[in-house]
């Protein structure tokens, strides 16, 4: 296995890892591999894909009237006291 070694890490996030490694019962390093290879793994769309997926979005929400202040005022209030 190879090591790796991070500069500069921002005290903040060296304490959200130490935070969320001890709420998954995982050390610092076990939860850090856990992230970066979510990170590099996870699929992401290439720009072709997404335009496809926004027509066809745009497509669909084509004949709903424009959202409107009042509208969505009424929506956020609705169901409150």
């Amino acid at each position: 296995m190879a090591t790796l070694t991070l500069k500069n890490v921002p005290e903040k996030l060296v304490q959200r890892l130490k935070e969320e490694a001890k709420q998954n019962r995982r050390s610092l390093n076990q939860e850090t591999l856990a992230r970066l290879e979510v990170s590099v793994t996870v699929r992401r769309p290439g720009g072709e894909e997404t335009v496809v997926k926004l027509r066809k979005l745009h497509n669909k929400l084509a004949g709903l009237p424009p959202l409107t202040d009042k509208f969505l005022a009424r929506a956020r209030n609705k169901g409150r006291p």
